[in-house]
């Protein structure tokens, strides 16, 4: 995801749901990115991901804010990824559109954001499934 959304030193993330807090860390660590945030509301894997960022040295580049997705500020981020179901993808769609900047580069694992344009649409294999992830850019991504 991070790859396709061509994320790069000057770029701030945010995630969607940290899951185990996989993707800020890769964010920062492996792509360089100047800083990443996942937003989360579930305790449990708040836990999990302040647990993995204190064993990959990320303190301070990443960040957690607890919380809604349609809560949480989001003009900040230059690269946004989300593994979220379709129904979750189309009540963010406003958000997203109103607070994101021309040119933020949105990623979407498995799910399509209807009626939207993707740039790119990749196949991805991982040996087991078969996953489809949608590159959009904001200010691209209408007819």
């Amino acid at each position: 995801m991070l790859e396709l959304a061509k994320t790069k030193e000057d770029d701030v993330v945010y995630d969607m749901g940290c899951g185990d807090g996989r993707i800020v860390i890769t964010a920062v660590k492996e792509f360089n990115a100047k800083k990443a945030v996942c937003v989360e509301i579930n305790d449990e894997r708040i836990k999990e991901t302040t647990s993995n960022i204190d064993k990959n040295g990320v303190t301070g580049r990443v960040s957690i804010v607890k919380g809604s997705f349609f809560e949480a500020p989001l003009s900040e981020a230059s690269v946004l990824t989300m593994f979220l179901l379709p129904n979750v993808n189309e009540m963010l769609k406003p958000k997203l559109e109103r607070e994101l900047r021309p040119g933020t580069r949105i990623v979407s694992h498995e799910f399509e954001m209807r009626e939207w344009i993707p740039k790119e649409v990749v196949k991805v294999e991982d040996g087991n499934m078969n996953h489809t992830i949608y590159l959009y850019i904001i200010g691209e991504n209408k007819g």
